[in-house]
Formats: structure tokens, C-alpha cells, sequence
């Protein structure tokens, strides 16, 4: 009995051994169509000539998707804003400023990083748009690179976490040089959401930019 659990032990460690995340984000598309969670953002810009210690911004809030091609980042902190991909528009309103802004999804978030979250089912259509590689585990999570093939955009890399197959974090970096990092908690997947959450109706008063 020894030998069994002893074989049985080494058999789920090389099937662990041989998960990546690649493996995880497919899995990932294929298994989880909808979900919620926080997340906080932490913003790194380059260092300037005269900065010793890199500038960088904190930001709170909650997480929604369904697939396909819906979803909704709400920032509470340190200001609010909205971001709401219904399946045909992708809506940025700003609190602040009173401001809407609406642009065609198609146009907006074919090699994004929404784009690996809540796109289709399989991989299939991501390698349309991005190049993806399984990249070395790190900080207890296995770690996926996606590059855009259109090099010409201002997203230059993401690199996506996950934990346990369930989706952890997303590193971004753009073509200036800023990070990016959304630390993903509480996740709820499969979550019970449906078309209609992602309706977005500009509250009124408010002036909408469509570019």
C-alpha cells in the first residue's frame, strides 16, 4: 500500500510538473465562461532623469466578464471610472469629468488584454492577434507571454498568472515603458451574469466623445 500512494504521489507531481500557463489559460477559456473579482492595479511609469525612485499609482476595484466579448472594470479607488465592453461598444465613462467616451469594440480590443480574459472559448482566436508562450513559474503562479503580432500598437507585452488554474494576475506593458499590474482577489467563476449586466446607458447630463 506504501508503494501505491508512493506511485500515485509521483504520478500527480509529473502531471503537475508538465502544467504551464499556457495549458492553464486554455483551460481557463474552455472551462470558466463567466466571472467576478476585485482586483487592485499598481501603475509604474519609466524613471525620469532626474527620479531615483520610479513614480507610481494605486487603483481598487471590482471585475465582471462573460464571454464573448463582455465586461466591466469598476474603479472605486482613488477615483472612479467605468470601463463596459457590451459585445459591440466599448464605453469609458470618467466621474469626474462628467464624460463618456464609446468606441467600436471590434476596432478597440482585438490585441488587448480584456481580449485574453473575455474573448472566445479556445486559443484559436487569440493566436490570431497574439503570440503565446508558456514563460517559467514564478511566485507560486505559472506564467503565460502574449506579444501582439501587430507590433505597431502601444501594448508591447502581458504577461498572465494563474494559480491554481484560476486567473491571478496580468502584467502589462506598454510601448512608453509603463507597467501595469492587476492582482486579481476573490474570484467567483462562473459566476451568474447575463447579457443585460453589460448594458451601459451614459447617466444623463453627461457630455459622449465618439472618436
Amino acid at each position: 500500500m506504501k508503494q501505491l500512494l508512493t506511485s500515485v504521489a509521483l504520478a500527480l507531481a509529473a502531471l503537475a510538473a508538465q502544467a504551464d500557463g499556457l495549458q492553464d489559460l486554455e483551460r481557463f477559456l474552455r472551462e470558466v465562461s463567466s466571472g467576478k473579482a476585485g482586483f487592485t492595479q499598481v501603475v509604474t511609469s519609466p524613471k525620469r532623469a532626474s527620479e531615483t525612485v520610479a513614480r507610481s499609482k494605486t487603483s481598487t476595484g471590482r471585475f465582471e466578464f462573460m464571454r464573448p466579448d463582455r465586461f466591466r472594470f469598476v474603479y472605486t479607488k482613488p477615483f472612479e471610472q467605468t470601463i463596459v465592453a457590451d459585445g459591440q461598444t466599448l464605453w469609458l465613462y470618467d466621474v469626474d469629468l462628467n464624460q463618456v467616451t464609446s468606441r467600436s469594440q471590434k476596432d478597440a480590443l482585438g490585441s488587448t488584454p480584456a481580449a485574453l480574459i473575455a474573448a472566445g472559448t479556445d486559443l484559436k482566436g487569440l493566436t490570431d492577434a497574439f503570440e503565446l508562450k508558456p514563460a517559467a513559474a514564478q511566485g507560486g503562479l505559472e506564467w503565460l507571454e502574449a506579444r501582439p503580432k501587430d507590433r505597431n500598437g502601444q501594448l508591447q507585452m502581458v504577461r498572465v498568472g494563474f494559480k491554481q488554474g484560476q486567473l491571478s494576475v496580468l502584467d502589462i506593458e506598454d510601448s512608453l515603458g509603463q507597467r501595469s499590474v492587476l492582482t486579481f482577489n476573490d474570484w467567483q467563476a462562473n459566476a451568474a451574469l447575463k447579457s443585460g449586466d453589460f448594458k451601459f446607458q451614459p447617466p444623463a447630463g453627461a457630455s459622449v466623445i465618439r472618436p
